[in-house]
């Protein structure tokens, strides 16, 4: 048996257990698994316009508000409904993107168009008096930090950074007594485009560079500092999530891995080819990456060449380094806490048991507290990524030998126990030459996990499509030699 090398579109196609394509699969610890369908979450109606940012926040006594902003307002979830909290009438456009931090119990917003916005626990946003305008915020050693900046002191300069007084997000004046400050990061061209937080350090990325910031107290504050690392940046604002103690980035030509030491390239060999063919030159800056933790898995929501917006999604394992592709249009991505299920609770979400199906059992939606990967899909409705799967399937690789023909008689496809489709299609295609045009052959039932089908040829090149719940952990060919050329 091939065990699946996940999704590997760049590799020799005769490698064995090579998937050259991949429908709605999703590496996991053994194998592939069909990849968790969007539910609608609960007590969540759709959100008024498409939604250009969102997130959940923990405050100090650990509850917790979910946000969601439009190109005008920011919404908070309560009680089943998008409430208004906005601060004014935001003046955002179509490429606006909503930034969000917490800084105790306060919720900082901004949008590079409006100043940096404040809701101080609880109720609507307010203007920050004196705050700059940014793209991206983030928290870190007890300071709020602001990147791709302008304000009133200093104009527009996409690669200035700020931050605020310690422990004081509130207070933007710079002062060496209360350490608010601001600078420039020019040692590489071009503008600010993301950062966050890694550990006691503040990451800023630009297009084809990254600045590692340490605090180190006032006058100066922040000490910066250009990583070596070549061409290694990020393309967007979101283009980047947290693994734990990691940063996953998708550069303007390679994924990257940055510990804070040194980036280091993944995918090379693997999807980094494909990917690059594959998605929109013109829309790289609109990738959105986010980690579930629970799974393991960084989920890179790309424009695909033909679509402005994120319509599909590469899905890498952080364990296994192997890689999966889905098919989801999103609009921003979060994740999302749910406050579980209780035997009391179930008539919220449906009137029998039935009606629960839909929900994988080893999701989180079952537990209280438990995150889940959540998206704002193109009606403008959050979802959960807790549903069974639908349908998957994936093609292989190349199988046989350019100097003979070989009969293939069947095929067996290995399931995870308990995770056998319900049924599943296996398509052959069949060529001459390794270089030749593949022509189509035949279609088989799977049957007992297995594909009866005789076929001829040199080369031999499978497609499967399975319907319910899978994981799949490889396949075996019957292929008997009939002689040599």
């Amino acid at each position: 048996m091939d065990k699946l090398l996940g999704f590997s579109p760049d590799v020799d196609p005769t490698t064995p257990g090579v998937m050259l394509d991949v429908a709605n699969l999703v590496p996991d610890e053994s194998g592939m698994k069909g990849a968790p369908s969007p539910v609608n979450a609960t007590g969540a109606p759709v959100l008024a316009a498409p939604c250009i940012g969102a997130a959940v926040i923990t405050k100090l006594d650990d509850t917790r508000r979910i946000f969601a902003g439009t190109t005008g307002k920011l919404y908070e979830l309560s009680a089943g409904a998008w409430v208004d909290v906005s601060g004014a009438a935001y003046a955002g456009g179509a490429d606006t993107r909503w930034s969000f931090a917490q800084s105790g119990d306060s919720t900082l917003a901004a949008n590079l168009a409006d100043p940096i916005q404040r809701s101080a626990g609880s109720g609507a946003f307010a203007s920050i008096a004196g705050a700059p305008k940014a793209k991206v915020i983030f928290t870190v050693q007890g300071f709020v930090m602001a990147l791709h900046t302008n304000d009133a002191g200093f104009g527009n300069n996409p690669d200035r950074w700020w931050c605020s007084a310690a422990f004081n997000d509130a207070d933007w004046t710079p002062s060496t007594t209360t350490q608010a400050t601001t600078g420039r990061l020019v040692s590489a061209p071009g503008r600010l485009t993301a950062g966050g937080k890694l550990g006691d350090y503040a990451v800023a990325y630009k297009e084809r560079a990254i600045y590692l910031g340490q605090y180190i107290g006032a006058p100066a504050v922040w000490d910066w500092q250009e990583v070596p690392g070549g061409e290694a940046g990020c393309v967007g604002q979101e283009a980047w999530c947290d693994i734990g103690g990691a940063h996953f980035v998708v550069g303007i030509d390679n994924f990257w891995l940055f510990d804070g030491a040194r980036p280091t390239k993944i995918g090379n060999g693997v999807v980094r080819d494909w990917f690059y063919a594959n998605s929109n030159p013109q829309a790289r800056e609109r990738i959105r990456c986010a980690y579930d933790k629970q799974a393991g898995l960084v989920w890179v929501f790309f424009p695909s060449l033909n679509s402005q917006a994120p319509d599909r999604a590469l899905v890498y394992h952080t364990t296994t380094q192997k890689w999966g592709l889905v098919d989801l249009v999103t609009e921003a991505v979060l994740n999302y806490v749910g406050a579980g299920l209780t035997i009391e609770g179930m008539s919220s979400v449906s009137p029998d048991f039935e009606g629960l199906a839909g929900y994988s059992f080893d999701s989180s939606f079952w537990v209280s507290g438990g995150r889940s990967l959540a998206i704002f899909s193109g009606g403008h409705q959050l979802q959960t990524l807790t549903g069974e799967s639908d349908s998957c399937g994936y093609t292989s690789g190349d199988y046989g030998d350019d100097d003979r023909y070989s009969l293939l008689s069947g095929v067996r496809v290995r399931f995870a126990p308990g995770e056998k489709p319900g049924s599943g299609l296996m398509a052959t295609q069949f060529k001459s030459d390794a270089g030749d045009a593949l022509s189509a052959g035949g279609v088989s039932t799977m049957s007992d996990g297995r594909f009866d089908v005789l076929a001829s040829a040199r080369w031999h090149r499978l497609t499967f499509s399975f319907y319910g719940r899978a994981t799949v952990f490889g396949h075996a060919l019957k292929l008997t030699p009939e002689g040599s050329e």
